[in-house]
């Protein structure tokens, strides 16, 4: 059946947004007495929406919504707030982290370091609350924050949204981000490092090792200039006039240098560097390696492999240890025997034997 419903003004007019909210709020209304036909009391839910919606100028702003600032409690006093949008680029779904605080004993103590996790999952799946063999991932890091360090785990675009340098622009983009906010977070900006396992080992060590590269670095900071409220700035105000540097890396069996991967490479490697169909550019597998960008200024890289490790050949984490000594860069390389890709070993047991080989000495807590 047809009906006519008169609005106070046309939806699409630029008057008073109040009226034009509340007629969509109670077009929603007619709608629901038209679908839920026989219930009375739909014909008034809309205005009743309507009367209690509240609308503003911030409508574009990112983070002020009921969701946004969702919070988690986790063991001695960490606070957790996931899914803190730290980019939104046109045509790309928001770009996510899970922030952890430390207790609030550390709020009256000087700025924090933070630490910065990167997933893996071969730059195609994976998320940022998992991580290897490792049960509840967003505990571990929880663990980790409770000892005075803020911790974020980002997320960032997979090969399959958009190849290389999109996922290394993206962490940059978040750690700018981090930085911007030092001061609602108690961050100092300069004491912080990224870690991360498999391809996010490549991210972490590749965001240390090329500080301030133009071609690695985000895209400028974009305001809002639409008429459309779905749209926001791209990331936070000032994220522009900071640095995407760190203090350091842990790097959990990651990949070093495409070029001597050409043999065995799996597909996710070519879908990273967009040569899927065809051959690799050796330009682009260069600047994708974090090889191509060691010298003297890298920041201390911890590095990590296990000796059974099918998927990444330990002989990438063990050149890239030796450029980096030759480079006089501090470093340290440990080798956790009996294990495999993503902590993985032959029993179950297995998975449990990275934790005080590589958390520990990893160089986190050297970070102060």
């Amino acid at each position: 059946m047809m009906r006519a419903y008169a609005a106070p003004m046309p939806l699409h007019s630029r008057g008073n947004d109040m009226i034009r909210t509340h007629a969509a709020l109670s077009l929603l209304g007619l709608a629901l007495a038209t679908t839920l036909a026989g219930s009375a009391w739909a014909g008034e839910a809309g205005k009743q929406v309507a009367a209690g919606a509240n609308i503003g100028a911030d409508v574009t702003a990112v983070g002020v919504d009921s969701f946004a600032n969702v919070k988690v409690d986790f063991p001695d006093g960490v606070r957790g707030y996931p899914d803190v949008v730290y980019q939104t680029l046109l045509g790309y779904r928001p770009m996510k982290l899970d922030l952890f605080l430390p207790p609030a004993s550390f709020d009256k103590a000087a700025p924090r370091p933070w630490v910065m996790y990167i997933h893996g999952g071969g730059w195609v799946g994976g998320g940022p609350r998992r991580s290897a063999a490792y049960k509840d991932w967003p505990k571990v890091l929880a663990s980790l924050s409770a000892k005075g360090y803020v911790v974020v785990s980002v997320s960032y675009r997979f090969a399959g949204e958009a190849p290389f340098p999109a996922a290394i622009q993206d962490v940059k983009a978040a750690i700018r981000f981090l930085k911007a906010n030092a001061g609602p977070y108690h961050l100092d900006p300069n004491r912080g490092m990224t870690w991360g396992q498999s391809s996010g080992g490549h991210l972490a060590a590749l965001a240390a090792v090329s500080c301030g590269v133009p071609a690695l670095s985000p895209p400028a900071r974009v305001d809002n200039t639409r008429t459309t409220v779905e749209f926001s700035a791209s990331t936070a105000a000032g994220a522009d006039q900071q640095t995407d540097c760190v203090a350091g890396a842990v790097s959990w069996f990651g990949i070093y240098d495409f070029a001597t991967l050409r043999g065995s490479a799996p597909p996710a490697n070519q879908a990273f560097l967009g040569c899927a169909t065809g051959p690799c550019d050796p330009e682009k597998v260069r600047a994708a390696s974090p090889e191509t960008y060691v010298n003297a200024k890298n920041p201390p890289i911890f590095l990590m492999h296990g000796n059974e490790d099918k998927t990444v050949p330990i002989a990438q984490t063990q050149h890239f240890y030796e450029s980096l000594k030759a480079a006089g860069v501090k470093t340290e390389f440990i080798t956790v025997p009996g294990v495999g890709h993503s902590a993985m070993g032959p029993s179950r047991t297995a998975p449990c034997t990275i934790r005080p080989d590589a958390i520990r000495p990893s160089g986190i807590g050297r970070v102060q």
